[in-house]
């Protein structure tokens, strides 16, 4: 293989490199953090202290854990209302609501 080949297989290897490492930034792009819309175990992240990330959210809606989302859909997903009636929505900070015990 010639020299200016090799140079060109090189080029493209880290180019396909760099691409993979940068897919998934691109997908987050026009997403948002949205908190206490996930169900148990179906969260993205972030899901309070004795938790590591993915998946490992405990309940339902829980207050600490996030999901990503269309950015400026958050506060519009319909969420079943809590046990005293009181109205269940996303936010883009933590809540203290639907915590573990």
């Amino acid at each position: 293989m010639s020299t200016p080949l090799k140079s060109l297989a090189v080029a493209a290897s880290v180019a396909a490199a760099v691409t993979a490492a940068t897919a998934p930034a691109a997908s987050a792009m026009g997403k948002e953090k949205c908190y206490g819309v996930s169900l148990a175990g179906e969260n993205d992240c972030a899901a309070g202290a004795g938790t590591t990330c993915k998946g490992t959210s405990t309940v339902d809606y829980q207050g600490n854990a996030w999901t990503l989302v269309d950015a400026g859909t958050c506060a519009e997903i319909e969420l079943p209302a809590m046990a005293d009636g009181t109205a269940r929505m996303g936010s883009l900070e933590e809540l203290d609501r639907d915590l573990p015990a």
